[in-house]
């Protein structure tokens, strides 16, 4: 994550005299940047925590594809293992797989949703302050 922050030449160029007021619909913007901005780091985080995942499911897929058919295989459900049969077993990997797919897209559009209305937001901030506000994340 990259910060960026005025230089002293970007400081300096600013008219010292310039003093714009926050308006309150200024202010409710920034709030509601903060917040989306807030909203967006926790779901990027979920979001690579689903792929991680997902990529473990595919792992453990391609590892008990090794295993006899006929050997049970222990299972985790909530805090305890229960032996199920191979196939079994990987009957309910892929069934947790596409659950995670289907909560990877659904993330992704909300990303999307947030991330363009914090586009809108940083267009109407920067146009109405300038170099006055920074709101780089």
């Amino acid at each position: 994550m990259q910060r960026r922050m005025l230089t002293k030449e970007e400081e300096a160029a600013t008219p010292a005299g310039e003093d714009i007021q926050v308006r309150r619909e200024d202010q409710e913007k920034i709030n509601r940047f903060s917040s989306l901005h807030q909203k967006e780091v926790r779901w990027e985080e979920e979001l690579r925590g689903k792929i991680k995942e997902k990529e473990d499911l595919e792992e453990i897929s391609g590892e008990l594809e090794l295993v006899d058919e006929e050997e049970l295989v222990p299972y985790k459900v909530g805090d305890c293992f229960v032996s199920l049969p191979q196939p079994e077993v990987l009957e309910l990997l892929t069934s947790n797989s596409e659950d995670i797919d289907t909560e990877v897209t659904a993330l992704k559009e909300k990303l999307e949703g947030v991330q363009e209305e914090m586009g809108e937001l940083k267009k109407a901030l920067y146009g109405r302050f300038g170099r006055s506000i920074n709101l780089e994340t």
